[in-house]
């Protein structure tokens, strides 16, 4: 509990905007996972790649997700050698991993679904899936049948004899 409480008190779970440059780098050094949208304000597909993170960091409280003004940080902008926006960069202990540009690995459409994304970041490690909900079982009130993780499977022919 306190380990939740200390990673939600920094941010996790959160999308948020942050604006010092120096914070920027000490966020993305001190984080195991980070991932960092460089936006622009004005334009179009830096606000659609923002609906997708915001969905995506309260379901990966482990990964922390903010975003950066890149006329705030001219010099990141500079040194990860920022030319096309939206531009996302993600960092693993503070060692850049991976770097989206545009929407050219998103299917480089505007209209690209928040799992396209999300399949991306569990592909190159910057979220992990979340743990599975604890397993049920219950038994039917009618029937001697029983429902394992509410699979009901009335049709299902188990055969042997092929």
């Amino acid at each position: 509990m306190e380990r939740v409480k200390q990673l939600k008190d920094s941010g996790h779970g959160l999308y948020m905007e942050i604006e010092d440059e120096k914070q920027v780098i000490r966020i993305s050094a001190s984080e195991p996972r980070c991932v960092i949208h460089f936006f622009h304000r004005d334009f179009r597909r830096c606000q659609i790649m923002d609906k997708h993170l915001a969905k995506l960091a309260p379901k990966y409280f482990d990964t922390r997700f903010i975003r950066v003004f890149v006329e705030n940080v001219p010099w990141l902008v500079e040194r990860l050698s920022i030319k096309v926006l939206p531009c996302v960069i993600c960092f693993v202990n503070g060692v850049s991993k991976d770097k989206m540009v545009g929407f050219e690995d998103l299917g480089n459409e505007d209209e690209f679904q928040t799992a396209t994304l999300e399949l991306r970041l569990l592909q190159n490690g910057m979220i992990r899936k979340p743990s599975a909900t604890p397993q049920t079982y219950t038994t039917a009130s009618t029937s001697t049948r029983q429902e394992i993780r509410g699979r009901q499977d009335d049709d299902f022919d188990f055969d042997l004899d092929d």
